[in-house]
């Protein structure tokens, strides 16, 4: 591994709504030398747990309005930080992020901390990883809760809200992670906001941010696209757990038709939650969708 950087611990300090410990691995076969960040909040030997899978450009703050409520069901809840996000390691060369590299990291995490009766909460590139990992972890899967996400398959042209969004990373390589949060979530507060930035002191950090946009499969052939249609295919013909479906309308690239597209690929998807309101980063409306999904899922 070459050059790697770790955000200083400082950075952390007095996070806004924000008081969970950090664990950490530094074992991880085949990640040697990059050290990974974890929550893992409630009883360890709970019945059910909530793995919480974030995207781009965020960390496991994300879900802070989410965990209080599953953790309050008896719940067990993990949610990692990505290589390149949050506390987590963040190698410097942008090569190093592909699809498989992320995929082989959330692999290695479940087997790592032998996770077992998961709900897989997922959103953005949280879902777009995560959705391909239950076909190849038998067993381990019983229930989905997904928000504003997708399959990168490779066989649809990506739509031109994600091409430009593509493009304004290219074009702004030096992203104010925070800045952008409050623009899509206006409900943030300043500290709120500052928490998003914490992760990244400087742009030499920023390699992963810069990078995710890239790694969506545009084509039959890229990276992760015929993982992502053996998955499509799993999650329309072999899943037979419970899902539960929440959609920001308000997030203009993968919002309603996108959403509506993914239900159809997922067996027995009940009608979603529309949340008028809610926009791309669903989780900042993140209490009401806990409670709904709980709801749900006690109704059987």
């Amino acid at each position: 591994m070459s050059l790697v950087h770790r955000t200083p611990d400082e950075r952390f300090a007095d996070l806004a709504r924000y008081a969970f410990a950090p664990n950490y691995i530094e074992d991880l076969p085949g990640f040697a030398g990059l050290r990974a960040h974890y929550l893992d909040e409630g009883p360890v030997d709970a019945n059910d747990i909530f793995l919480c899978l974030h995207g781009e450009p965020t960390w496991a703050y994300l879900y802070r309005r989410m965990i209080p409520e599953f953790v309050n069901a008896n719940g067990r809840v993990v949610v990692p930080d990505m290589f390149g996000f949050g506390r987590s390691d963040k190698p410097a060369d942008e090569a190093t992020y592909t699809f498989d590299f992320h995929r082989r990291y959330l692999l290695e995490f479940i087997d790592h901390l032998d996770l077992k009766n998961i709900t897989l909460v997922c959103q953005d590139w949280g879902g777009l990883l995560g959705l391909t990992l239950p076909m190849d972890l038998p067993g381990r899967f019983i229930r989905l809760i997904v928000m504003n996400t997708m399959l990168g398959t490779g066989d649809e042209p990506l739509s031109k809200g994600f091409l430009a969004w593509r493009q304004w990373v290219r074009d702004n390589p030096d992203m104010a992670v925070g800045r952008l949060l409050k623009r899509a979530c206006a409900h943030l507060n300043d500290q709120e906001a500052a928490a998003y930035d914490a992760p990244f002191p400087d742009s030499r950090f920023l390699a992963g941010v810069r990078r995710f946009p890239e790694l969506v499969p545009d084509n039959p052939e890229a990276d992760g696209a015929e993982v992502s249609r053996r998955a499509r295919d799993w999650w329309r013909n072999e899943w037979r757990g419970q899902a539960f479906m929440a959609i920001g309308m308000a997030d203009p690239v993968l919002g309603g038709p996108v959403m509506h597209g993914l239900r159809e690929d997922i067996r027995d998807c009940p009608p979603p939650l529309e949340m008028a309101d809610g926009g791309h980063f669903l989780q900042e409306w993140g209490v009401d969708v806990a409670r709904a999904a709980l709801a749900a899922f006690a109704r059987g």
